[in-house]
């Protein structure tokens, strides 16, 4: 099937474009969209994905490399500020410093990259909680395609070995550092397969909370009123009834008082946390992200 992003003005940021809606293993499709989301290739699912990286990523590096660098600009500040985002937390403040830029400059390579499409500003949804906005609350920034943030993450960094066709390094990159960087598009297709899966009362506002003490991956807010708070997790155990205790300690601390919650596994839940499901404990697995065939 063939892998490519929805443009950003439809608001429909990460969905799943299949030649043919037929896809069994949707662990499968997430794991290969989280690589190449936002390329318009055909991908052989049945194959290996380091095997595909190196054949359409690694081996097609200068092509790729002169495309990327007319889409984000030849600026090294630019790029170091790029793969800041990508390898880090995705807030402002440390991205930059991990580009070793100052605020300002940083900011001002932000606006001339937001312009050319490549990332967006995100804040922090402090009003589902009842608080006001805090500017000492760094923003975060998101690529609009899956594929830049992992070319940022795993290719530019490391870009020598790769033009020299050495990729001992890539691999053992990309090894230690997959499931933490699958984790961002899991939750962005998760708010998809949310606002798709909540029809009967839709979803009006959504995002993620964060502060310097809380982090919670989904918050949204029905057109009825109700207040929805997740967590989701790429990871290959299953997940158990901490999860849902650690969900319900942090919107408890940051006073967010949710109507309904929802986790969002990888691999599925533990039998104890799939004896609690509910109309409030909603428990979503890749299997769910079907509603994002298209």
């Amino acid at each position: 099937f063939t892998i490519i992003l929805i443009d950003q003005s439809t608001k429909n940021q990460f969905r799943i474009f299949c030649k043919e809606n037929n896809i069994q293993d949707m662990e499968v499709a997430v794991k290969y969209f989280i690589v190449f989301g936002g390329l318009d290739i055909k991908i052989d699912t049945t194959k290996p994905l380091l095997e595909l990286i190196e054949k359409h990523i690694l081996d097609d590096y200068t092509d790729l490399k002169y495309e990327i660098t007319t889409i984000c600009g030849g600026y090294k500040v630019d790029q170091a500020i790029l793969t800041g985002i990508a390898q880090g937390d995705r807030r402002t403040t440390t991205s930059f410093k991990r580009a070793f830029v100052s605020f300002e400059e940083g900011s001002r390579c932000i606006e001339k990259i937001i312009d050319r499409g490549i990332i967006e500003i995100e804040s922090s949804q402090h009003h589902l909680a009842k608080k006001r906005g805090d500017d000492k609350i760094a923003k975060k920034l998101l690529f609009t395609a899956p594929f830049l943030r992992f070319w940022f993450a795993f290719v530019s960094p490391i870009y020598k070995g790769i033009k020299e066709k050495n990729y001992k390094e890539f691999f053992e990159l990309y090894e230690n550092k997959e499931a933490e960087f699958g984790n961002f598009v899991f939750e962005e297709l998760a708010m998809e397969c949310l606002r798709d899966t909540f029809t009967d009362d839709p979803i009006k506002q959504f995002g993620r909370y964060w502060d310097d003490k809380y982090e919670i991956d989904l918050v949204a807010k029905t057109i009825s009123g109700k207040i929805i708070a997740g967590n989701c997790k790429y990871i290959t155990s299953k997940l158990k009834k901490n999860e849902l205790n650690k969900l319900k300690d942090d919107s408890t601390s940051i006073d967010l008082n949710p109507d309904i919650l929802v986790l969002f596994s990888k691999n599925g839940f533990s039998n104890e946390l799939k004896s609690q499901k509910s109309e409030t404990l909603r428990l979503f697995t890749t299997k769910s992200f079907k509603l994002l065939l298209a």
